[in-house]
């Protein structure tokens, strides 16, 4: 299983994101940015140039084009060698990649060790156990257009601990990630935090974790 999860970006540690997937091509999935439509756009044209200018070929992933047929979804990502998930609303995240049977899909990849799994912020909350705990930093409630609203409680579970990310950090979100924290605590969960510019990453099958930065 090959994983790069970062706080915020591409983070500082662009090496290790090179050797876990060495140039190829990447789908860039936006759905956390759905609920945003002003900042999807940006969001998109800035990750699209940073994961370009490392020598890869980005193209976009909308899942919402894969809801209700999870094999398309498996065809179109058959010749993928990375998903960048760029960040935004975990909730609405999670909906899409449940919708889209991406959930199932990016786990039997990660198994076949086929695929790298990268993104940040709710990308890196996505790959955890659940959500439980991140609605003190995102609305549960935001339900894009073409959403039932119905909330999706459950992450990846690619890692056996939460993360909260833009801890301490110059970040409007930053106060409240003192909150997920607390719950964290209160109720007794296994968690990391990163700071912006931090990145967890996990390159072989027995899931050892390394923070750089």
């Amino acid at each position: 299983m090959r994983l790069y999860l970062s706080s915020l970006g591409l983070g500082d540690a662009t090496p290790e994101l090179l050797a876990l997937a060495p140039r190829g091509r990447v789908a860039l999935i936006m759905n956390a940015l759905d609920g945003d439509a002003s900042s999807r756009g940006h969001w998109q044209a800035d990750q699209t140039q940073e994961l370009g200018a490392l020598g890869y070929r980005v193209d976009e992933l909308d899942l919402r084009r894969f809801f209700g047929t999870p094999d398309a979804l498996e065809a179109d990502l058959a010749d993928v060698d990375m998903v960048w998930i760029n960040g935004g609303n975990t909730f609405v995240l999670m909906r899409a990649m449940w919708l889209s049977g991406f959930n199932r899909i990016i786990a039997k990849r990660l198994t076949e060790n086929s695929i790298v799994y990268g993104g940040f912020s709710a990308a890196t909350i996505a790959a955890t156990p659940s959500l439980r705990g991140i609605e003190a930093v995102d609305d549960p409630r935001q339900v894009p257009e073409g959403y039932p609203g119905e909330i999706v409680w459950d992450g990846l579970g690619l890692v056996p601990f939460r993360v909260a990310v833009h801890y301490r950090s110059d970040h409007p979100e930053s106060d409240d990630v003192e909150e997920e924290i607390a719950f964290y605590e209160r109720e007794g969960l296994a968690y990391r935090t990163l700071r912006d510019g931090q990145v967890l990453v996990v390159k072989d099958a027995v899931g050892g974790v390394e923070l750089i930065g």
